[in-house]
């Protein structure tokens, strides 16, 4: 074999390469489009991403903004509820009574709007309990009005009766002081009186005699003989009291003798000397004697006496006793 440093004539063709270029030219297009794929999924999951994001904002502000509603609503309630309470006392009376029942509503309520998770049908319980509150305060409402109105019944009802109670009490008190001045007419008029009106001093004897004497040192008693009559008065018992007074203005009385005190209408309260009880009957004399025989014997000068029914001074008269001679 020969070598030659001349070239040759015809000359050997190099291998192509051609197709090697071409296969980068492949993978350079499938690494860009897969680049290009990638941003465009990065892009698209982005885009994606936002529109998630976006609509949950949304649901978040829905969320919120039906919250923000409810409680508004649970709110107003309660602000109604509270009202009403204040302003009525039959409603707080009756608020009451089911205290328990809307205590256990409104906790269940407050718990369900201060979940920090609360779902749709946590709000939608929340709502339909705020309703059924509203009903139940709208109950109430209804029964506040009915007993408002059987209290306004009452109240008129008991201010008719005042008025006829007022009315009775004047009509009668009008008839308590008529029947009073009646009364006291009748009671004035019923006061017996005295008349044949006669004293007499005794002289007791020892044998048991008696012999009416007017000197003092003779004297061992009075008696007192009138008759009482009145016209009206009712059947019963009547005390006629006898004052008898002495020379010295002294009234002469012994309780172990039957002396007391009365009660005059005009003199005010008085001694006596002598009181005694007679069956009275309208229309009929009744004859009175008392007799007083005080142990001692009496002292000369003017003896007055008086007779009282019912207050009031019915009679009098007078005896004189003399003090007599050595041989009287």
């Amino acid at each position: 074999m020969s070598y030659s440093n001349y070239p040759s004539a015809n000359p050997q063709e190099p291998t192509p390469s051609a197709p090697q270029k071409n296969n980068r030219s492949l993978i350079y297009g499938l690494l860009i489009a897969a680049l290009l794929g990638t941003w465009g999924y990065i892009i698209w999951d982005k885009s994606k991403t936002k529109e998630m994001t976006t609509q949950l904002q949304a649901q978040l502000s829905t969320s919120d903004s039906s919250k923000g509603a409810i409680q508004t609503e649970y709110n107003a309630a309660l602000q109604r509820l509270d009202e009403l309470t204040s302003m009525n006392a039959s409603m707080d009376s009756l608020v009451k009574t089911k205290n328990g029942e809307i205590a256990n509503m409104k906790s269940r309520i407050q718990t369900l709007l201060n979940k920090q998770n609360k779902t749709a049908a946590d709000l939608a319980e929340a709502k339909r309990l705020i309703n059924d509150l509203n009903e139940k305060i709208s109950g109430y409402v209804v029964e506040v009005e009915t007993l408002r109105g059987e209290n306004l019944q009452l109240k008129t009802e008991k201010q008719e009766l005042t008025t006829q109670k007022e009315a009775l009490q004047v009509q009668y008190d009008q008839t308590s002081a008529e029947k009073k001045v009646v009364e006291e007419k009748l009671d004035v008029a019923s006061t017996l009186n005295a008349s044949s009106i006669n004293i007499v001093t005794i002289d007791e004897r020892r044998n048991g005699k008696e012999k009416e004497k007017d000197v003092a040192k003779r004297v061992d008693k009075i008696r007192l003989s009138f008759n009482v009559f009145n016209r009206v008065g009712e059947e019963g018992t009547k005390d006629v009291y006898v004052v008898i007074t002495d020379p010295t203005g002294q009234v002469v009385s012994n309780e172990a003798l039957g002396s007391g005190r009365f009660t005059t209408r005009e003199e005010g309260e008085r001694v006596f000397t002598k009181m005694t009880s007679l069956t009275f009957s309208a229309n009929k004399t009744v004859p009175v004697s008392i007799e007083w025989k005080p142990g001692a014997k009496f002292v000369e000068g003017l003896y007055k006496v008086e007779i009282y029914n019912n207050g009031f001074k019915i009679g009098e008269g007078s005896k004189t006793l003399r003090k007599g001679g050595l041989f009287s």
